[in-house]
């Protein structure tokens, strides 16, 4: 929604402007000079990245105009669902969550935080490093190092659609100046035509250079950032599951571990003791 907002603050702000200042709208609606740079922007997309790049950018598109899912209610969600695997394993022992980890769809345990199972790549990251825990092989020095060697590899693959799509932007103001020097020679082959006639042509020529800067900086560009900002957001359910399971591994009881991976949440999202406790006692009840 906030993205909608935004580009309609950059469309008012640049056309009205122009338009307050005796400007003539209709003389920026150039068509061909669009074409021009978009088509020459799409196909240097296509030409830097290779299919796999072009379709996580593609699938990362759609995530942009969504508000984030990223709230306080599921980070409780998270830690209250860790809190109850771990103490199952303090009571009962590291075997008594393996049927839980094997189908967590149909584990009773996590059913009863459908916000958590949805979360395809979470729930992998979680019941992988809780079966590595289970076959009891690994110390926690050797897990440590394997998570963030997996969680550097997440952050890669993440980074990727942000990458390109500020490539992309960058790109669109020298486009923005083809689609102009192509208007200049469309100009120049038109000397002799009356004045009149000329500064128009040499106007549609400015168009291009306009539309590609605003195109680059008031809305390609931006999205990069937003994506790295909801890159950002993801990896930090990952951090926090890690965290905890770490201190669980170094002998932290489960309230304990639960708190390690409480503080590192940002503050904006993360519960107050009181509220991730009441969460608890109210997951539990169930």
């Amino acid at each position: 929604m906030l993205v909608i907002v935004g580009y309609v603050v950059v469309l008012g702000a640049v056309f009205g402007g122009f338009a307050m200042a005796g400007g003539h709208l209709a003389a920026l609606f150039q068509p061909l000079e669009l074409l021009m740079i978009g088509g020459g922007a799409g196909g240097a997309f296509f030409v830097g990245n290779n299919a796999k790049s072009v379709k996580a950018t593609l699938k990362a598109l759609p995530d942009i105009f969504k508000g984030s899912k990223y709230n306080k209610a599921l980070y409780m969600d998270l830690l209250a669902l860790l809190f109850e695997i771990l103490s199952k394993v303090r009571k009962e022992g590291l075997m008594s969550i393996e049927g839980d980890i094997e189908t967590p769809d149909a584990s009773p345990l996590f059913s009863k935080y459908p916000s958590i199972v949805h979360d395809h790549h979470l729930i992998e990251f979680m019941t992988d490093y809780l079966r590595l825990m289970v076959s009891g092989n690994m110390d926690a020095l050797q897990i440590e190092n394997l998570m963030d060697n997996e969680l550097e590899t997440h952050h890669h693959e993440g980074a990727v659609a942000a990458h390109c799509i500020a490539k992309l932007g960058d790109g669109l103001p020298a486009f923005g100046i083809v689609a102009a020097v192509m208007g200049v020679v469309h100009t120049m082959e038109s000397v002799g035509a009356p004045p009149a006639e000329l500064g128009m042509l040499i106007a549609h020529a400015l168009v291009g250079t306009f539309l590609g800067i605003l195109l680059a900086y008031g809305f390609v560009g931006p999205l990069s950032g937003l994506l790295e900002q909801k890159l950002d957001e993801a990896s930090k359910t990952f951090q926090c599951t890690k965290i905890t399971l770490l201190a669980s591994l170094n002998g932290y009881a489960p309230a304990l571990a639960v708190e390690f991976g409480r503080k590192v949440l940002y503050s904006t999202e993360r519960p107050t003791f009181l509220e991730l406790e009441e969460h608890v006692k109210q997951a539990k009840s169930k």
